[in-house]
């Protein structure tokens, strides 16, 4: 029934995702949120997430961040991080993730995509073909209109948890 909301994988952190593991299966791009996956929600990017897409450029892979805030909230943290962004990326159309795999020149078999929120970010990403990972957010005070999403979110993350123990 909510399969289709349902991640490929589920992690604490972006952070502690095996990235070695995955270029070694043939990844070679990373799409990610930003907001409570890479940093808390607002926050510039920190010397970790600095650090962190560093390390991804230096083993390969091409990055994009895709995001629904606004251009100067994106644009700031992109600057920072050195990755290429869309803005108002308008998830969970597929829309822009497809076109940010154009802009990456990958397709669906060696990218994938990373983020915290299943109804915006994993649902929008299997909409357009991608490996999906949720993450745990971040930091736990968020917009109110988030906050609602977390209710259903629980549902589904209980029977995704259910049906992996099945195996």
């Amino acid at each position: 029934m909510f399969q289709r909301f349902y991640p490929d994988d589920y992690q604490n952190s972006t952070y502690e995702i095996n990235y070695e593991e995955l270029y070694k299966k043939g990844y070679r791009a990373i799409i990610f949120d930003i907001d409570n996956t890479l940093v808390p929600h607002g926050a510039p990017a920190d010397q970790k997430a600095i650090a962190f897409f560093e390390r991804l450029h230096s083993m390969g892979f091409a990055t994009r961040l895709l995001s629904n805030n606004k251009e100067p909230r994106v644009k700031g943290f992109a600057d920072q991080v050195r990755s290429s962004y869309c803005y108002k990326a308008g998830k969970p159309s597929a829309k822009n993730y497809i076109k940010s795999m154009q802009q990456l020149n990958t397709d669906q078999q060696n990218t994938l995509f990373i983020g915290d929120q299943i109804f915006t970010d994993i649902w929008g990403a299997k909409k357009a073909g991608l490996t999906t990972i949720l993450v745990k957010p971040i930091d736990k005070k968020e917009e109110f209109q988030i906050v609602l999403k977390r209710i259903p979110e629980k549902l589904i993350l209980y029977f995704y948890k259910k049906e992996k123990q099945k195996g």
